[in-house]
């Protein structure tokens, strides 16, 4: 019985403190974890993207960001890059949180 309580204590605490997936921008491509390009399509991107508001709603590698303002708190590091071929990962940009998530998951490894 103590082992299934502290399980779910242990599952409740991890919930609530699971990070979410922090995003900064960096200045120079050479500090960028991932070099990322905007489309104009849907259709060409590999993640579909929606910008969260609040740090605590972004969820994992799924999409969902939240643009952090200092470098040390953030989980992945990016740098806007001018043309596509020079990309990591493509991203489009969604009105809606629902519609967030990966279109290419070979390239899901690259934002952890």
């Amino acid at each position: 019985m103590k082992k299934i309580i502290l399980s779910a204590c242990l599952t409740l605490v991890y919930i609530y403190t699971a990070k979410a997936q922090s995003i900064y921008v960096v200045d120079y491509e050479s500090r960028a974890d991932v070099k990322v390009y905007v489309v104009d399509y849907e259709s060409l991107a590999d993640l579909l993207v929606y910008k969260q508001d609040y740090e605590s709603r972004a969820d994992g590698n799924e999409g969902d960001w939240y643009f952090v303002d200092y470098e040390s708190r953030a989980d992945v590091k990016i740098y806007f890059v001018d043309y596509e071929s020079r990309a990591d990962v493509k991203i489009y940009y969604v009105d809606y949180e629902s519609r967030a998530g990966w279109k290419n998951s070979s390239k899901k490894h690259l934002m952890q």
